[in-house]
């Protein structure tokens, strides 16, 4: 997921939280913004000392299989990261520092695990290897995802947040009371239906964007609504 749909699932977490975990989020943050914070992850890749975090960003399904039906990666996966994220931030064995890191890596990795192409196949690495067009310029079908249908919409990340889906308070508690593995089968069922409609090369535009968009927008602020559940519970 690119700055920009971090960036909303943030301020959608934010939106959710209750006041207890934002001032231990404060605290952890010291006066950042999980909005801020939002990109971090992706930030250090360069850094060799964070190698080990680069295949916690994703994880390789196959189509056909479900999630507790593969082999998962031993460097670790997304599902690997947001729980061992989760754990660190609730146990007392671990110091501030520590703890603000891996906040920083879970407002991420809860983002990315709801954009479908993150749970890609590993033979086209999630979509990079898809070549496309996007208005009449190449691509590949994970950037598109990523971000491009994002800045196509031309808005902000605080005029998007504005222009997601509202649910009720009941939608919300449905939402947030499923599990990580039911996040994972529920976005597979996009990431399968992304494959069947973009073949290698196809030109994709107004239609495409017009046609999903509304995915993406449902994807944002489910991921945001979740990431504030699970934060809220942590610093209950």
């Amino acid at each position: 997921m690119g700055q920009t749909g971090h960036r909303v699932v943030r301020l959608v977490a934010e939106n959710h939280l209750t006041k207890r975990a934002k001032d231990k989020i404060n605290f952890l943050l010291e006066g950042n913004s999980l909005a801020n914070v939002s990109t971090y992850a992706d930030e250090i890749k360069s850094e060799k000392k964070y190698s080990y975090i680069s295949k916690w960003h994703y994880i390789n399904i196959p189509l056909n299989k479900k999630f507790d039906e593969m082999v998962r990666e031993k460097d670790g996966d997304i599902m690997y990261a947001i729980n061992k994220c989760i754990e660190v931030l609730k146990s007392p064995k671990y110091n501030k520092k520590e703890k603000s890191f891996h906040l920083k890596l879970l407002v991420h990795f809860i983002g990315d695990i709801h954009q479908p192409m993150h749970l890609g196949s590993k033979e086209d690495r999630g979509g990079n290897d898809i070549k496309l067009f996007w208005f009449g310029n190449i691509t590949n079908l994970h950037r598109i995802w990523d971000t491009q249908i994002i800045e196509s919409h031309n808005m902000s990340y605080t005029e998007l947040t504005s222009d997601l889906p509202i649910f009720t308070t009941n939608q919300i508690k449905v939402e947030t009371n499923k599990s990580i593995n039911n996040w994972v089968e529920e976005t597979r069922i996009y990431t399968r239906q992304i494959y069947l409609e973009s073949p290698l090369n196809r030109k994709l535009g107004y239609e495409y964007r017009y046609k999903n968009l509304p995915i993406v927008k449902s994807q944002l602020y489910k991921a945001g609504i979740r990431l504030a559940s699970i934060l809220n519970k942590i610093f209950e």
